[in-house]
């Protein structure tokens, strides 16, 4: 989830920004709007079902893939305090067999169960609070993070996809000191956002990487200088903001031993909000 939340929570793009014909908005009043907005998907998917297309390209010197690897799933909204449940359908163009799919579903069904006779409690209840305030304290923690280590300016307005949108770069400011993991990681990052100007939401984000830095203390995976990633959402049913696609592609060495150049691009098509009455059954993958 980090580099999502990443993505969500600064916004890079190295495009001059579009002549102006009218002056721009207040910059604190429209960013106060812009905060009181922010939600990470986590929040905004909870109540949609939806199919996730995942493409992982492993590159060679000249930029040609060497290695493609194409995954689909059926994504749900996870158990309170737990992550999406993603359903893998397809891998490589072959639909996954029934027989695996039956045998996952028996587990989820097993791990839902367990969930309800732990968590219908007094004291379930009050453990699964704790845990949504403290992730609501975490988000809120990193947009504090944000507003203090980015240097942030609107420097423009641009037509996205038939929306109205202000242009916004942030900068790292230097010696500032974050206080929070994902700013740990913001400060080597700079960026450029999106913003509908109706709506205040997010449309486009587009992040650089301005230094090498680690993930996961530096034993699993280090990125590299010039990685770059984008994350794009869409007006769904003309009444929320929801992903449509993140792109990435980079370099960086596994467990600091090999090196590798991917790109990927994960789409998020099908939404459909979540009850106990909506049908699981998708037709098939997308093509």
């Amino acid at each position: 989830m980090r580099p999502i939340r990443l993505l969500l929570l600064c916004a890079l793009s190295l495009a001059p920004a579009a002549a102006q014909d009218r002056p721009l908005p207040d910059r604190e009043t429209f960013l106060a709007e812009a905060r009181a907005h922010l939600a990470t998907d986590e929040n905004r998917q909870a109540g949609y079902m939806y199919l996730e297309r995942t493409t992982d390209e492993r590159l060679d010197e000249t930029g040609r893939a060497v290695h493609t690897s194409v995954k689909v799933f059926e994504v749900y909204p996870g158990l309170p305090g737990e992550g999406r449940y993603r359903r893998l359908i397809e891998q490589d163009g072959k639909p996954v067999p029934p027989g695996t799919l039956a045998s996952e579903d028996r587990a989820r069904q097993k791990a839902v169960e367990s969930y309800v006779r732990s968590n219908t409690t007094p004291a379930g209840r009050q453990e699964a609070a704790r845990r949504r305030d403290k992730d609501r304290r975490e988000v809120d923690e990193a947009i504090d993070d944000l507003v203090r280590i980015y240097e942030i300016q609107l420097v423009g307005r641009e037509s996205l996809e038939g929306h109205d949108t202000i242009v916004v770069s942030l900068t790292p400011r230097a010696g500032v000191k974050p206080r929070t993991d994902d700013g740990k990681m913001m400060r080597h990052f700079k960026a450029r956002a999106w913003i509908s100007e109706a709506d205040h939401e997010i449309v486009r984000v587009e992040i650089l990487a301005l230094d090498d830095l680690s993930i996961g203390w530096g034993f699993f995976a280090r990125v590299h200088k010039g990685a770059s990633a984008t994350y794009q959402r869409r007006k769904v049913n003309n009444e929320i903001w929801l992903p449509a696609h993140v792109t990435w592609n980079g370099s960086g060495r596994l467990f600091l031993v090999k090196r590798e150049r991917v790109r990927g691009r994960s789409e998020f098509s099908a939404y459909r909000k979540f009850t106990v009455d909506t049908s699981t059954t998708y037709t098939g993958p997308p093509r």
